[in-house]
């Protein structure tokens, strides 16, 4: 975009944005309030609304707010991302369109070159294959030591392939794939290597934390970013002589980062994101910074030389010297410059004016603009396909007629006050209870004397003057009355936020958690009042980030095409709530019934195997093969044995649910059951003749010999 030849023309945009955000900031003024008494309660401080009696000489804060914070965050990190894997899933739609829901191998179907038979012999083509890749004995073809099933599927995986495959389920157990279903598991590979590249785990930590403190988590992405690969290359001159040359290689890799509460200023009106008509993000930049902004696409490098040549334009907020512990903050943001990030609409009439290029057709445009002071340094259509706010707001307790959630410190206000009054009364107590308070009869003392009291002290008495003149007052001792209304508010606190003590740690719980399984029982139940808030994280924020990515990955990825379906995000916060022990035993439980040979078709064992893994804390990928795969390994593998109806090709076709085969040299029909237990067919005996072993309904004794 080119710059304008003078700021006049961009001033009715400035204005428009500006006006916004003054009238965000002013609504937000309750909130900042709010979080700015919760960071004091986690961080043990007392505002400066605490007015101290004279008499209290305690100023004691016990931070039980800074615990419980702890307690949830760590909870929180711990139901998420304790398995390993970021918990975010992709499955195929119901009713998957534009990709088939299942495929079969057909043996005789091969791409073909020009004037190539279209029929082939399909045992001798997999015994090739079998036998370039996993060899015989004495071949020089076998696998290299070390190698795994994992490798020789991978190798096979293309050959095997060029057999071709036909639409809909296999008619006859041969080798079966799922289109849509390995298309979502590509994707799902694809945004969890995206998610790992982006540091995802440990932005989402800032955003958890915060969430926990005050309330909400904001994530803004992702965004289009760039990463540059690095590899080297084997080139071969004229000669023969090789060399390695370095190659760096750009690709497009999608981004996120955590936004601070306090640089959010959401559309007042609006309850939840996706109502906003548009919202303000504040940056602090300095001058490197705001330079470094030049390099990125779409920023005008006029407009940023001349904020420059302004020089650093930064207000300081009344919040910030609580938050940063210092009663002057200038020093710090002296050489700041105040960023206002506007997502937004603004009209086609005020677009046209201020030399907006946009593409869209519609009044109302989105656009996203950055301010510096009164200069546009950013000014472009709002590039997202579908149309969306990139910031994905999530709250610890939702609060339906507020924008911003409550957190852990607000619920348990009241309490922590309480506990901070009794503790400073019981300390108070407790200094006068365990000293001496001294009444003295001047009277009988000879004046001028020094009054302070220490041991060997001399105190004089009036010439006949009698009776004791210097008496010792002992105080009662009240401060286990304090300490009991201490422990009942810790107590509701541990009500009001939903965090029992014991869940973090704390003892002196009761006797119910003195056997494994009454402690298994109780953090079984602390594990479900955390329930509503990863339900929370699921609705909020990683579904909405898991199909941002999909969204991205559709519009932006063209190096995986195979990724690309009818696909469906699921957030998976909810199901690692159970506990792994419990999870593990139904799983064993149901895989035991379904055992049974009548039941074993209608079961995949497939998902099954993957989620006994996910239990037991191990990655299933790395174990469990999927079943087209295990499929085509109990064939290649029974054709390297000389025996195609092994037991590992049975199973592949279990898992398909085709019939079973009778057992090599078993006849269906011998009445013996040999080779499989097949009941023999025949003419069944009657009464009187040979054979027949039913009860002699004219036995006195029900069929009992006499």
């Amino acid at each position: 975009m080119e710059d304008k030849p003078n700021t006049e023309e961009v001033n009715p945009l400035v204005g428009h944005v500006r006006s916004l955000f003054q009238e965000a900031e002013t609504s937000k003024s309750y909130d900042e309030k709010r979080w700015l008494k919760a960071y004091r309660n986690y961080r043990g401080l007392y505002g400066p609304e605490m007015a101290f009696r004279d008499n209290e000489k305690s100023k004691v804060f016990v931070k039980i707010t800074k615990t419980k914070v702890l307690a949830a965050f760590g909870q929180i990190i711990e139901v998420l991302f304790s398995q390993g894997k970021f918990p975010l899933g992709i499955t195929p739609t119901s009713v998957p369109e534009n990709v088939d829901t299942y495929a079969h191998l057909n043996p005789n179907k091969k791409p073909k070159a020009e004037g190539e038979s279209d029929s082939i012999n399909p045992d001798e083509e997999i015994k090739e294959i079998v036998q370039s890749v996993y060899g015989y004995n004495g071949d020089g073809g076998s696998l290299k030591p070390g190698a795994t099933a994992t490798d020789l599927l991978k190798t096979l995986a293309q050959d095997y392939e060029n057999l071709g495959f036909d639409k809909g389920p296999s008619p006859e157990g041969t080798p079966q794939i799922e289109p849509a279903r390995l298309a979502a598991e590509q994707m799902q590979k694809v945004l969890h290597d995206q998610l790992e590249e982006s540091q995802a785990i440990t932005i989402l930590r800032h955003v958890f934390f915060e969430m926990s403190l005050l309330g909400t988590g904001i994530l803004k992405g992702p965004f289009t970013d760039s990463k540059t690969s690095h590899s080297y290359n084997t080139m071969e001159d004229e000669d023969g002589n090789r060399s390695s040359v370095y190659v760096a290689k750009s690709k497009p890799v999608p981004s996120i980062e955590a936004v601070s509460c306090w640089d959010f200023y959401p559309d007042p009106n609006a309850t939840n994101i996706n109502d906003c008509e548009y919202v303000i993000q504040r940056h602090s930049y300095n001058k490197q910074q705001l330079e470094g902004l030049i390099d990125k696409p779409m920023f005008r490098e006029k407009q940023i030389r001349a904020c420059l040549e302004q020089g650093p334009n930064y207000q300081t907020r009344s919040y910030e010297s609580s938050l940063y512990d210092r009663e002057n903050v200038t020093n710090i943001y002296k050489n700041r410059f105040e960023i206002l990030e506007y997502w937004g609409t603004v009209d086609k009439e005020k677009a046209d004016e201020c030399g907006l290029v946009y593409e869209t057709e519609s009044d109302i445009i989105h656009v996203n603009i950055w301010l510096c002071g009164n200069h546009v340094i950013r000014m472009v259509e709002n590039p997202f396909t579908p149309v969306r706010l990139p910031y994905l707001v999530c709250p610890y307790e939702l609060n339906p007629y507020q924008f911003f959630g409550v957190g852990i410190p607000e619920n348990m206000d009241d309490s922590q006050q309480v506990m901070n009054g009794h503790a400073r009364m019981a300390i108070d107590n407790l200094a006068l209870a365990g000293n001496l308070v001294f009444d003295v009869d001047e009277t009988m003392l000879v004046p001028g004397q020094d009054m302070k009291v220490f041991p060997g002290k001399i105190f004089r008495r009036q010439s006949g003057q009698t009776g004791q003149a210097i008496h010792g007052v002992k105080f009662p001792n009240t401060a286990s009355e304090n300490l009991m209304m201490f422990d009942k508010f810790r107590q509701l606190a541990d009500e009001s936020t939903g965090i029992p003590s014991y869940s973090h740690g704390a003892t002196g719980v009761q006797s119910t958690t003195r056997t494994a399984a009454g402690m298994s029982m109780l953090m079984g139940a602390a594990a479900l009042s955390i329930k509503t808030v990863i339900k929370n994280i699921d609705d909020y924020l990683l579904k909405p980030l898991g199909e941002s990515l999909y969204h991205w990955n559709m519009q932006f990825n063209d190096e995986a095409p195979e990724i690309k379906g009818d696909l469906e995000v699921k957030a998976q916060g909810t199901a690692s709530l159970m506990q792994k022990e419990v999870r593990s035993q139904r799983l064993m439980t149901f895989m035991q019934t379904a055992s049974n040979p009548s039941l074993a078709p209608f079961v995949k064992w497939h998902t099954c195997l993957k989620e006994v893994a996910k239990s037991l804390d191990i990655d299933p990928d790395q174990l469990v093969n999927d079943p087209e795969k295990a499929a085509i390994y109990a064939q290649i593998m029974g054709m390297a044995n000389g025996n195609q109806n092994n037991n590992t090709a049975t199973a592949g076709q279990k898992e398909m649910g085709q019939p079973m085969p009778v057992p090599e040299g078993a006849s269906p029909t011998d009445p013996t059951g040999a080779g499989g237990g097949n009941i023999g067919t025949g003419n069944v005996p009657m009464p009187g003749e040979a054979g027949f072993s039913a009860a002699n309904s004219e036995s006195p004794r029900g069929g009992e010999t006499q």
